[in-house]
């Protein structure tokens, strides 16, 4: 009996070791596709990577289907990709990241049963206090991160007014020169609920507000650009990809002027398309984000 139930616990170990090299197999098949998926995008949209009005190497495109809402940003990196790669995976870096567009007020990591989450804390253009603002918790998951392909994903279940099913995923892969392709992917769902808040928005404080897809040009030949929704994704994945770009700039400054970099580095590159971002002056994004990166330490401590 006992030589029976060693033989029948050998073979559990070896049918659980068989497993998950299987699981891990599948795993590296589908980033290797991942990986073959994103340079075929590189090669596809090359020639708008190269010649847009972005002043630099960028490509925008969003989508509405259904009762979902998805902005994408391709974008070409003056990064290394192993520097790329090790400052999105770690949650406090995503949280240096979500703590510099206007509206994000809070952001901190946490352990999860399933590994890490992100409490944030989403609200309005002005200083509020924490407990105000509406709380998203993402869970932050690594998909992949070998020598020449690296994922990670953040994915929030519930949003404001109505909204769900929050996602922002990061791919990249390597290019010649230190340079890196990268793919910032942002997309909701909403209800009822979630498109009236959005009309009622679109139709008072968003009413002039554009996103960044052209769509025919004026009668003085100035482009005409995508508003509505649409405009409205564009301009949160755009910030969220400039709020990346912000980040990896701030790691060549010595550590205690990290911070300030990276608030600087943000409000700089989006009065490049003060059309689309502008919200504010820069002394009091600055004021409100010096105050709101303290008080997020003291409260983590």
């Amino acid at each position: 009996m006992n030589k029976l139930m060693d033989t029948m616990k050998r073979t559990a170990t070896r049918l659980l070791r068989l497993g998950a090299a299987c699981l891990l197999g599948f795993a590296s098949l589908n980033a290797m596709a991942d990986a073959g998926a994103l340079r075929a995008k590189y090669g596809e949209i090359r020639e708008q990577l190269r010649d847009n009005n972005f002043q630099r190497a960028m490509h925008i495109d969003s989508s509405e289907a259904g009762d979902v809402l998805k902005g994408d940003v391709y974008a070409v990196l003056d990064h290394p990709f192993g520097v790329v790669g090790n400052a999105l995976k770690e949650p406090s870096d995503w949280c240096d990241i979500l703590i510099l567009p206007f509206n994000t007020k809070y952001c901190h990591a946490v352990s999860a049963n399933a590994g890490v989450a992100l409490h944030v804390r989403i609200g309005r253009k002005y200083n509020q206090p924490v407990e105000k603002a509406y709380r998203l918790e993402f869970a932050l998951r690594p998909v992949a991160a070998s020598s020449d392909y690296f994922e990670s994903r953040l994915n929030a279940q519930e949003g404001p007014m109505g909204t769900r099913d929050y996602r922002i995923i990061v791919s990249a892969i390597p290019l010649d020169g230190g340079r890196t392709f990268m793919h910032l992917s942002y997309s909701y769902g909403y209800g009822i609920a979630g498109r009236m808040a959005m009309q009622a928005y679109l139709a008072t404080a968003g009413l002039n507000k554009v996103g960044f897809t052209v769509t025919g040009k004026d009668g003085s030949g100035q482009p005409i650009y995508i508003g509505g929704m649409r405009g409205a994704i564009e301009r949160n994945a755009m910030r969220y990809y400039l709020a990346i770009d912000a980040h990896l700039a701030s790691l060549r400054s010595p550590a205690d002027q990290q911070v300030e970099k990276r608030i600087q580095t943000w409000f700089d590159a989006t009065e490049r398309y003060s059309r689309q971002l502008r919200e504010m002056d820069r002394a009091t994004y600055v004021a409100m984000k010096r105050g709101e990166y303290e008080r997020q330490q003291a409260l983590i401590q």
